[in-house]
């Protein structure tokens, strides 16, 4: 792991945990579902000969606790807090960031770009489940119901079981609102007994689980993206899909994405979580797609 400067951010009802690495223009990464900055080292690593890096875990998860109890939560909050942190590391509008975000942090990404354009000079949407696009959009609210009502009645691991069932993901993991889990690396599990710091890691995932599934899962997926705000926003939106994950739910709700923003979606190694299972051509691929 490069040289990396952590800190964190009080916004309201939450306090941030946040990281840095390297130097030059900013390019923050949001994760999305369980898990945390962690998620994105080996990525953030390969970028930071370019970019000043910045990874944070999500309020309500990890280390960014929240200041209550936990509750229903808004993409539009979580936008805000991005946009705090970038204001904290000094984005400003002479100097917009790049933004990429997997999941629902492409889908957190988005809403920062919409609600605050004048910091964001691209942003980079992996295959976010903006399932209010697609045609069978009434599945999948079906499919959030279920999933509701399962942890209501029977707690997380019962709602991942419906959701892990309905997504159907072939690939990748099933730890997040599209398929991504774990400590989001979609790496294969560790043989023997973990290091310390993977340890820590997923431990911290799993604490995230009923978070997600319980406070996350349901609202996300109602958001639908601002598109005539995106369109006027003078930021280049960029859609982004895994050439390993074809035909699964984010990837058709990607596609559906672009074909509403003008565009085609750019193909990226991998799968759902193909940031972390091929850092380093991801990272190349994501070098050709954002502006140096």
């Amino acid at each position: 792991m490069k040289n990396v400067k952590t800190d964190s951010l009080p916004v309201p009802g939450a306090n941030l945990y946040y990281e840095v690495r390297g130097s030059g223009p900013v390019l923050l990464l949001i994760c999305g579902g369980i898990y945390d900055a962690a998620g994105y080292a080996d990525l953030a690593d390969r970028l930071a000969d370019r970019y000043t890096v910045v990874t944070y875990d999500r309020r309500g998860n990890s280390r960014s606790p929240l200041d209550g109890p936990p509750e229903p939560q808004s993409i539009a909050v979580h936008a805000d807090d991005a946009h705090r942190l970038l204001t904290a590391v000094g984005v400003t509008e002479d100097e917009p960031a790049c933004v990429f975000g997997n999941s629902s942090g492409a889908v957190i990404g988005l809403e920062l770009a919409a609600r605050h354009p004048g910091r964001v000079r691209a942003m980079v949407a992996h295959e976010p489940p903006v399932f209010e696009l697609l045609p069978d959009r009434d599945h999948w609210r079906a499919l959030i119901r279920d999933v509701a009502d399962a942890f209501r009645e029977g707690g997380a691991g019962q709602a991942m079981g419906v959701f892990a069932m309905g997504m159907g993901m072939g690939g990748g993991d099933h730890g997040e609102d599209a398929g991504d889990g774990d400590a989001g690396q979609g790496d294969a599990a560790p043989q023997g007994e973990p290091d310390p710091e993977t340890a820590a890691i997923m431990a911290r995932t799993a604490a995230n689980m009923e978070f997600f599934i319980g406070y996350e899962v349901p609202p996300f997926s109602g958001h639908t993206p601002d598109l005539d705000a995106l369109r006027a926003s003078g930021v280049r939106v960029v859609t982004a899909v895994g050439e390993a994950s074809e035909g699964e739910p984010p990837y058709r709700a990607a596609l559906a994405l672009a074909e509403r923003l003008g565009g085609r979606p750019e193909v990226f190694p991998g799968d759902h979580g193909g940031f972390g299972a091929e850092a380093e051509a991801f990272a190349a691929r994501l070098r050709e797609v954002l502006p140096a």
